[in-house]
């Protein structure tokens, strides 16, 4: 019995401490942004206590003022200058134009990144991994290596940003019917969450445990 409630417990309060983590860490990082502000602006200053969340709500309308200035041709100009600036710096111009072109692709409606989820055989033959198409090879390494061949990020688990870039033959890719949201959810979970499927025998188990500790009290009387 001490074991059911227990349980059922951290099922509660597990999931929703992390949660909270997860989206106190990124309000306190957007709150650094704050410190853009002059100090007599601050809204700590002018406001006398500190509101959580400002800084996200700095950010979003950051970008959102930066989007209505570029999306005329006065703020196109001034993009362009700004670029042409950094294609200068022969550091800062490599970074810049390989994280614009990331994110451009990325977002682009046309563009083939994320677009797929792929089964493939990774790290070796027999092991079966879920990775994402990030775009077609280059010319040069198909003419190399004699093989059609498309681009393919292996995500690392729990975190999908963290992974592998590699180069895998066509025929040795297949496409899946399972969305980018429902193999994120896989892939974040270890396995647990199974789209289109039955539940984890696992989870199973501990739905039933919390299931039974919420009702554990009637169990005992009937028992009686």
């Amino acid at each position: 019995m001490l074991k059911r409630y227990l349980i059922a417990g951290l099922l509660v309060w597990l999931p929703l401490g992390v949660t909270v983590l997860v989206i106190r860490l990124l309000v306190n990082f957007m709150d650094k942004l704050l410190v853009f502000i002059p100090k007599e602006y601050h809204p700590d200053t002018l406001l006398g206590f500190h509101i959580p969340g400002l800084g996200v709500v700095l950010a979003v309308l950051v970008v959102l003022i930066t989007g209505v200035i570029v999306a005329n041709f006065f703020g196109r100009q001034l993009v362009a200058a700004w670029e042409s600036l950094l294609g200068r710096i022969p550091l800062v111009r490599t970074i810049y134009h390989s994280v614009k072109q990331v994110a451009v692709t990325i977002f682009s409606s046309q563009g083939k990144s994320f677009r797929k989820v792929l089964l493939i055989e990774y790290p070796r033959k027999g092991i079966y991994t879920l990775a994402f198409q990030t775009g077609d090879a280059v010319a040069e390494v198909r003419e190399k290596s004699g093989r059609e061949v498309i681009n393919v990020f292996v995500p690392t688990t729990p975190n999908p940003t963290s992974g592998f870039f590699i180069m895998v033959p066509e025929e040795d890719v297949q496409v899946l019917d399972m969305s980018i949201d429902e193999a994120l959810k896989m892939i974040m979970s270890l396995g647990v969450i199974v789209p289109g499927g039955k539940e984890n025998p696992l989870l199973q188990e501990a739905t039933q445990e919390l299931s039974d500790a919420l009702r554990g009290e009637k169990h005992d009387k009937k028992e009686k």
